[in-house]
């Protein structure tokens, strides 16, 4: 007499009140609407309608494909050793100079506390904070044991006064140092700072006692990617809030460091697209230790700071984690190409889009064309770096067929301004500000970059259908395109300028 296929709050109300005159005819038969045993009834329904629903929800959560929560995918990936990826810092070139010195012909030397620089967010106004690195042919240098750096003189810098091989990551700098346990065999070390920003983390360890474990650990995405007993690896695993831990080798995959040894680990906090500011807007003061005496030390912006970008975002995890996860760490075909390629993450901490094709001559069939692009924020591209390329390439090298070549090409970015016209209701005259403001957030989140592959057409239709679900909305219109916006392979869509016009109805 149970209809188990009743979830919804109809077919369950249905379903009871045929079991009540099936089973109890003559106990009860009053089914007026205003009776309290219909009333019963159809609250028991709504019980079993919402408890279905939250089942079917709980359901999808345990698939990749239908998911909707990030921290659900999260999970999932964890099981399979995929970590997604955190939020990214900006970065900017500088150049170092000292206030009261023209010629530097010594080596300048700053302390932790004074490689953080603090300025104004020009877009929320709030603090933004800055950590100065050195670089070597666009890297940033490694670690040492007391978190100092060092500008070192040179022709260059003799002649022009300043430094030229200086580098501003955002994010506040975080120094953690301490002992390793004597009874764990997995060495792990929990940051006590979130969110740590992907790639900041930087580790050293002091085993003088054992030299194979001593000197700078190099962060791989899985300790089991280690190349040897004696390799110095380590793995930054993340929580919800990317609060992170650091866990290093037991011996069998990559070193355990001995026990009582001591470790040195710095990080940044922060990420995001605050970071992202104009040329020279970043000119402050620090101090330095220069020919053994403190200085006044002048950082000045000389580059945009471009690359900060908010966490890997659930539509970017849930079409590319499954396909790195197919590499099986090597590169083989032109998908596994295009997964590794988008799911790589530079030193800097900086991130892109790619798309792979083979040359179509019999005699090149194994040069594979990488077409690339690195992220500059949220919703735009830009051309990739010499360093990010250079990086991609050192990672591929290692993972590709030796029979293969990889030629990275610069991607094209097409470029689009919009002339939108909404229609809204009268009774919003005089505060039209606030839908069109509505209406500008959803088309920024219709662009966002992981939205986007390369070849994807701007479909006119479908952004209208995304301007439409924006509340108040009654109509609206692109103006200045009529047709889709059809697009190369090797190109992406990108938003340059949006002009909103407000049309009351």
């Amino acid at each position: 007499y149970i209809d188990y296929g009743a979830t919804d709050f109809h077919s369950l109300k249905s379903a009871l009140i045929d079991y009540i005159q099936s089973v109890y005819p003559t106990d009860y038969n009053n089914f007026a609407e205003s009776d309290l045993g219909v009333m019963l009834i159809e609250l028991i329904s709504y019980m079993g309608s919402v408890m279905s629903l939250k089942s079917d929800m709980l359901a999808n959560e345990n698939f990749i494909s239908t998911a909707k929560d990030i921290n659900s995918v999260r999970k999932l990936f964890n099981l399979v050793g995929i970590s997604l990826k955190g939020p990214t810092s900006s970065q900017a070139t500088v150049e170092v100079s000292i206030d009261d010195v023209a010629t530097l012909d010594n080596t300048l030397t700053l302390t932790p506390s004074e490689r953080v620089l603090s300025v104004i967010s020009p877009q929320d106004g709030e603090s933004l904070t800055y950590t100065l690195y050195t670089t070597t042919n666009g890297q940033v240098d490694n670690l040492n044991s007391n978190g100092n750096i060092s500008f070192t003189s040179s022709i260059g810098s003799e002649s022009t006064g300043v430094y030229n091989n200086g580098i501003l990551l955002e994010g506040a700098f975080a120094v953690e140092t301490g002992t390793f346990s004597q009874v764990s065999i997995f060495k792990q070390v929990k940051l006590q700072n979130d969110p740590v920003i992907q790639n900041s983390v930087q580790v050293y360890v002091t085993a003088a006692d054992t030299p194979t474990a001593d000197g700078v650990y190099r962060e791989v995405d899985n300790i089991f990617q280690a190349s040897s007993l004696n390799d110095k690896v380590f793995q930054v695993i993340y929580n919800d809030d990317y609060g992170a831990t650091v866990i290093f080798g037991d011996g069998s995959n990559g070193i355990s460091p001995p026990p009582l040894a001591s470790y040195t680990v710095t990080y940044r906090v922060g990420g995001g697209t605050r970071g992202n500011t104009p040329n020279s807007f970043i000119n402050v003061l620090t101090t330095g230790t220069y020919s053994a005496a403190t200085h006044n030390v002048r950082v000045l912006q000389n580059s945009l700071a471009t690359g900060g970008a908010d966490a890997e975002s659930l539509t970017h995890a849930k079409r590319f984690g499954p396909l790195y996860f197919r590499t099986q760490d090597r590169v083989v075909s032109l998908d596994d190409y295009i997964a590794y390629a988008n799911s790589f993450t530079s030193p800097l901490g900086t991130t892109g889009k790619a798309t792979a094709v083979t040359r179509k001559a019999y005699s090149s069939s194994n040069i594979i064309d990488l077409y690339l692009l690195e992220k500059a924020s949220n919703n735009q591209f830009q051309k990739a770096s010499l360093s990010f390329k250079n990086a991609l390439l050192n990672q591929l090298e290692s993972k590709k067929m030796l029979t293969d070549e990889v030629v990275l090409v610069d991607g094209l970015i097409r470029s689009v301004d919009l002339v939108v016209t909404i229609n809204i209701s009268k009774r919003f005259e005089g505060v039209e500000g606030t839908v069109t403001s509505r209406v500008a957030d959803r088309v920024l989140d219709y662009f966002l970059g992981d939205n986007w592959d390369f070849g994807d057409p701007l479909v006119i239709a479908d952004l209208n259908k995304h301007i439409f679900e924006t509340p108040d909305v009654i109509y609206s219109s692109v103006d200045n395109l009529s047709d889709t916006v059809g697009v190369e392979f090797n190109e992406i869509v990108q938003l340059n300028n949006i002009d909103i016009s407000v049309n009351l109805v």
